[in-house]
């Protein structure tokens, strides 16, 4: 290792994206391990627009490991955190930067401390699979400053032991979590069934009813429903596995109408599990119920479906469009029914990709006034219009895997103290 003197910081900044999964993961057979009950399947989402950005930085003068999370300071004394950092530094390599005239050891790295400094550029907590992002983030970016060799599906077992649906955001497109049998977890690990680019016409609109914490994490949520209800052991055992093979094949033929009812039934099921359970747990509320009923009703009215949905565990619609056309089609439907408060800009309200606003043909205030009803909903006059149910929109669409960022403006920590910006 250089002169501890030179009071030198090597540093790391990179990108991941989150996942929505669209063959749900809920309840684990081990809980340390983070072993899944079934396998899943998800699309990544674009990180232009929903991703988890992390420095990781190491230097001889930090006297311990740290970790700030969206600017504040956060413990990394749990198990998950502990747990990645413990196999990541166990396959650390040695690393050279000449430029700094620095070389550690691997046996330096059993001895030297990390900073991380980790943003979501979306809401935490609150359904949108941010803890995915963050640690998916987390082990790419420490892999990466580590000078680890390992390849993205042993990566993804490591994600997995921070939070289950990390491994699925170690890849872009369209990625499978497979359950595996081993108890140590060596092959419960993700792989990538398709790239973004397979199916590039979908388009995503996420509706953010809540950003607010939700009530019932995921991992609590998860224990409780394992321990009381009696369906979940009906859908790991003889629902999943046949829906794993059919939404693949949905996936590999782009086989839209498939993929949506697979994606919806599969969605209303996992809420079904939660509300089994005991005592119940409600993810979702009125407005994701509406958000249904609007995208139910116009796809029985088209005789096919157009539209997808699918809701984690929080009250957030991710709603996937067939293409562009529908895509545009469901903006207007969705403005028209949850129209922007009235001090709202239009430009606040729906973020993004915002050319499918311009699809639309909606470019200011005036126009989402003059939205007609959607013709399924006609006969249902007046039809409700509620301001304040959802807080945004978020246009995107499927989006790559982690990236590194060379540009040393992206990065959370100064580069000569490793302490946040």
């Amino acid at each position: 290792m250089a002169e501890e003197s030179q009071k030198w910081v090597l540093m790391v900044t990179a990108q991941t994206p989150t996942n929505i999964a669209v063959i749900k993961y809920w309840g684990k057979r081990d809980e340390t391990l983070i072993l899944p009950i079934n396998d899943s399947i998800s699309v990544t989402l674009d990180p232009k627009h929903l991703c988890t950005t992390t420095t990781v930085a190491v230097s001889p003068t930090f006297d311990q490991d740290r970790m700030w999370l969206n600017g504040k300071e956060i413990s990394l004394s749990g198990g998950r955190y502990q747990n990645c950092l413990r196999e990541i530094r166990s396959r650390a390599c040695d690393v050279e930067d000449e430029k700094k005239g620095v070389k550690i050891t691997k046996k330096d790295w059993e001895k030297l401390h990390l900073h991380i400094a980790s943003y979501n550029n979306f809401p935490t907590a609150a359904g949108l699979a941010s803890s995915a992002a963050g640690f998916a983030c987390l082990v790419f970016a420490l892999a990466k400053l580590m000078n680890v060799k390992e390849d993205q599906g042993k990566l993804s077992a490591i994600a997995r032991q921070g939070s289950g649906s990390a491994c699925r955001s170690l890849y872009g497109g369209f990625v499978k979590w497979i359950m595996g049998k081993d108890d140590k977890g060596s092959d419960s690990i993700a792989v990538q069934l398709a790239d973004e680019k397979h199916w590039d016409e979908l388009v995503i609109v996420i509706a953010v009813v809540s950003s607010r914490q939700k009530e019932t994490s995921s991992t609590s949520g998860m224990r409780e429903t394992v321990e009381t209800s009696r369906l979940i052991e009906h859908r790991a055992k003889e629902v999943v596995p046949k829906r794993i093979v059919q939404m693949e094949e949905a996936i590999k033929n782009r086989d839209f109408p498939a993929f949506a009812r697979l994606s919806c039934a599969d969605s209303n099921q996992f809420h079904a599990v939660c509300l089994d359970t005991s005592p119940p747990i409600f993810y979702m509320n009125d407005t994701s119920h509406r958000i249904i009923s609007c995208v139910e009703k116009w796809n029985r009215s088209e005789g096919t479906p157009q539209v997808a949905y699918t809701f984690d565990a929080g009250p957030n619609a991710v709603l996937i469009a067939r293409n562009r056309e529908v895509a545009s089609q469901l903006i207007q439907r969705l403005l028209f029914q949850f129209p922007p408060p009235s001090d709202t800009e239009l430009n606040s309200y729906v973020i993004g990709d915002k050319s499918i606003l311009q699809d639309a043909g909606i470019q200011e205030m005036k126009d989402v006034e003059a939205l007609p009803p959607p013709p399924e909903i006609k006969n249902n006059i007046p039809a409700q219009r509620t301001k304040g149910d959802v807080s945004y929109f978020i246009c995107t669409k499927p989006g790559r895997g982690p990236v590194v960022l060379c540009d040393e403006s992206h990065a959370l920590l100064n580069p000569e103290t490793g302490l946040p910006k």
